[in-house]
């Protein structure tokens, strides 16, 4: 009991003196922290292809704890809708796909997590539809499955310079909106102002199945000094998009990451960790995308 209590306090002490530090160096220091966490993975990792097996699985996590919010707490608040109909546009285009151009794990993975998806959009829209905050989800959809849909059709894999198919231009697509499907339920955190224990647990499972997925692109490419960039035929701009999106939507959650994490190491300010049994918590475990910098509190 000591040596945790002793752990925690050491942790506290460490994300308050990151706290305490300029912007800059808050960049410097989390630049220095993925930088360190891809060489680890470059070296304890044989088959990197194993990163976007550990993300996808990290995903289905994600919802599975989703699933034991609302079966057991009988609740859907706080819970964005229109995040999980992104997820399960992008999650059945690419099962698609999968099914198209080759069947293997990744395709029963997302298969899966399809179906999970699916069960609850499900009990959002009927069986526990008094209990979600329809007016604080009002993100439109067509905001971001649009303009996906429109640059799937501009940059997209190819095999040849001429050659474009309609399973590489959903592929394409699937990735673009991916990146962006969260945005949705950060949307909805923000204007709540709350945020819910089991919901803050799957935006940090996103947020951790991207790091995975955005590290496996960026180490192929180092390993391959740059020439990875340009194995996708003569779809020249179609691996940076890609490699971009992956970034970007790593980098609109690990702002949210690391005030989950610094929260659930202060159980007495009301944090995730210790406020399990409540059904809302405040929102500065997020505070930089809701709050200016004025008005966060340690």
């Amino acid at each position: 009991m000591g040596s945790k209590r002793e752990s925690r306090s050491a942790m506290n002490s460490v994300f308050e003196w990151i706290w305490k530090q300029p912007r800059t160096v808050k960049i410097l220091l989390a630049v220095t922290a993925v930088v360190l966490s891809f060489t680890a993975l470059t070296l304890l990792v044989k088959d990197i292809g194993h990163f976007f097996i550990a993300s996808e699985i990290i995903h289905a996590a994600g919802i599975v704890a989703l699933i034991y919010k609302l079966t057991t707490k009988k609740t859907c608040s706080g819970l964005s809708l229109k995040s999980q109909e992104l997820t399960a546009i992008f999650l059945g285009v690419r099962v698609v796909c999968s099914f198209l151009l080759e069947g293997d794990i990744h395709t029963f993975l997302d298969f899966t997590t399809l179906v999970f998806t699916a069960w609850l959009i499900f009990m959002i829209r009927f069986k526990l539809k008094s209990t979600y905050i329809k007016e604080l989800d009002y993100f439109p959809i067509y905001y971001t499955v649009v303009p996906c849909a429109i640059l799937a059709l501009l940059v997209h894999p190819r095999a040849s310079l001429w050659s474009t198919s309609i399973s590489q231009v959903l592929w394409a697509f699937c990735v673009y909106l991916e990146a962006v499907s969260v945005m949705p339920q950060l949307r909805m955190m923000q204007n709540a102002k709350m945020i819910e224990p089991f919901t803050a647990h799957y935006v940090f499972a996103l947020g951790v199945a991207r790091f995975l997925s955005c590290a496996n692109w960026i180490i192929q490419v180092y390993e391959t000094r740059g020439r990875y960039l340009f194995l996708f035929g003569y779809g020249y701009l179609w691996f940076p998009m890609a490699l971009l999106s992956e970034i970007v939507q790593t980098f609109i959650l690990v702002d949210f990451c690391y005030y989950y994490i610094k929260r659930t190491q202060k159980p007495s300010e009301s944090t995730l960790a210790a406020s399990e049994s409540s059904e809302a918590l405040p929102a500065p475990c997020h505070a930089s995308f809701f709050e200016t910098p004025s008005s966060v509190t340690s």
